[in-house]
């Protein structure tokens, strides 16, 4: 059975439309992955874990910053690998140069012996929509469609 994880999709609000952030997988199969690698900061949800608190858990470790305010469910997608991903919305604020991200280990390059630590997200950025569904997974996009209704309202 595939894994399923919660992640939040901050935005803010501007003259010319909601600003989304979006970060970057940290490591060596990310390093030149751009456009389509973008994803919301998420995180596989622990056993009997709330999928919101296992959100938000998420944000702080890979942002470095714990979200605070309302909540607004964004529902699910399946990625293609068959993962769950549960969504929720947040309107807030952070600066995204200044992330403090968990990191991960791995043996790099394969099969060297070596151990190498790389953070689990390397950089956020915020963008409009439209540039925002070109980064981010494929998979994910309808975030960004149910966040457009949700702030159309």
């Amino acid at each position: 059975m595939a894994a399923t994880s919660a992640g939040l999709l901050l935005y803010r609000r501007s003259a010319e439309g909601p600003s989304i952030l979006l970060v970057h997988p940290g490591g060596p199969f990310w390093k030149n992955k751009d456009g389509g690698a973008w994803s919301i900061p998420k995180g596989e949800i622990g056993d009997g874990e709330d999928p919101l608190a296992a959100a938000i858990r998420e944000f702080q470790e890979e942002l470095g910053t714990r979200p605070v305010g309302d909540f607004a469910p964004l529902g699910e997608v399946v990625q293609r690998a068959g993962k769950r991903v549960l969504a929720f919305a947040i309107e807030g604020d952070l600066d995204a140069a200044a992330i403090e991200s968990n990191s991960f280990t791995l043996e790099w390059p394969p099969r060297s012996g070596r151990i190498a630590q790389f953070p689990e997200v390397d950089r956020a950025d915020w963008f409009s929509l439209p540039v925002a569904r070109k980064k981010i997974l494929e998979s994910q996009r309808p975030f960004l469609d149910r966040l457009e209704e949700l702030v159309r309202v």
